[in-house]
């Protein structure tokens, strides 16, 4: 693109796609009443206080990426959904530029999401124009930025899952900071990610159903050729050739359909089972699945039963009271549920209240006071 700027400041405005800050016009020699006169005739237009476009028409992204960075001053870097935008974690950019300075400064500006930070020269990304945090700060921003858990959760996912960093550089990245909501479970989250969990749904299909209610453990993005073709699976059990898909869309393209009911047929020729579950299943039902998918895998070989994760789970329903209080006395440590019962018998026995309840004990009882002689006074 051709600037009308003067060659004195040509090759800093090439450089930030087309942005100048009134400063470096001045430092490059040019006088203020070239500057003014330039901005009156429209050769040039303004977009943030002190930041000028030299061009005309409408600016490009890119430029009001640029002016943001040159309003904001020395040491500001793009960063939050602005940076997530700039290193593919968006799809579409947000409406507003967000915009991290050293936290010695303070600036308002109309337009730009300001914020601050004490590590914002060591969040910067190098080689990288216009200047922004790195994928990992970015992608620990958000998660601190996120309104809940499961949004914060899809950040590290999302990043993970388009190759874009790795379980182990955010996990670094987070150790570096001090202050962090959220830090032991997005540490689970991250250790899922390694093991190639991918979406918020694939995580909470791991913690909720199958850690939680004792399912064997899966493999997740696992890769398979169908047709020529290689396509990953959500959740893979090996042993029991089970594949579990895990969809977290509202609705389906007619394509889209086609294609993974073609994809379980095939499978299905080759003696794996494919079951689907959407984030109703696995969020708003997650007992209900872990115990119909119980049920599945032990008809294909599974020997062990799943656990209930509360008094009121379905998983345990079906199971006696005598069982639920094997498996509840199995869970303490050796020697201690019969030493726990027997002190509880005994201060039971002793209860009044107990006693007024069990006939056997209060019968008992009003024949050793009857037998008991008493003094014309009623004493003893």
């Amino acid at each position: 693109m051709h600037y009308d700027i003067p060659a004195a400041a040509a090759e800093i405005a090439q450089w930030q796609s087309g942005t100048v800050s009134r400063q470096q016009l001045l430092d490059a020699g040019l006088s203020a009443q070239l500057i003014k006169r330039r901005l009156e005739r429209q050769r040039w237009q303004q977009l943030h206080w002190g930041v000028y476009a030299v061009f005309t028409g409408p600016p490009p992204r890119k430029a009001w990426l640029w002016a943001a960075v040159l309003r904001a001053g020395p040491g500001a870097v793009l960063s939050h959904l602005t940076a997530a935008e700039l290193h593919g974690l968006l799809d579409t950019p947000a409406e507003a530029i967000f915009v991290t300075v050293p936290s010695t400064r303070r600036i308002s500006a109309p337009g730009l999401v300001v914020r601050t930070s004490r590590r914002a020269s060591e969040a910067t990304q190098p080689g990288r124009q216009p200047p922004r945090t790195s994928v990992e700060e970015t992608v620990l921003d958000l998660t601190q930025l996120a309104w809940s858990f499961d949004d914060a959760c899809g950040w590290l996912t999302q990043a993970c899952g388009r190759r874009l960093t790795t379980a182990a550089k955010l996990g670094e990245a987070q150790r570096l900071r001090k202050k962090m909501r959220w830090r032991h479970e997005l540490g689970d989250v991250l250790k899922a990610a390694a093991d190639g969990i991918h979406s918020v749904l694939e995580y909470r299909y791991l913690r909720d159903v199958e850690r939680t209610h004792g399912l064997p453990r899966s493999r997740h993005q696992v890769r398979v050729v169908i047709d020529g073709k290689t396509v990953y699976r959500d959740v893979y059990y090996d042993e029991y050739k089970l594949a579990t898909e895990l969809d977290g869309r509202l609705a389906h393209l007619d394509q889209e359909r086609w294609r993974d009911t073609h994809r379980d047929n095939q499978a299905g020729a080759r003696g794996i089972l494919t079951t689907r579950y959407g984030w109703r299943d696995v969020y708003g039902h997650p007992c209900e699945t872990a115990l119909l998918q119980a049920r599945i895998l032990q008809q294909r070989g599974w020997t062990g039963s799943p656990r209930p994760c509360s008094a009121t789970c379905p998983v345990g329903r079906g199971k006696s009271r005598t069982d639920l209080r094997t498996l509840r006395r199995s869970r303490q440590p050796a020697g201690q549920a019969s030493r726990l019962t027997s002190e509880a018998r005994r201060k039971r026995d002793a209860e009044p209240r107990f006693i007024a309840r069990n006939p056997e004990l209060r019968n008992r009882r009003n024949r050793k006071n009857r037998r008991r002689p008493r003094c014309d006074d009623g004493v003893p």
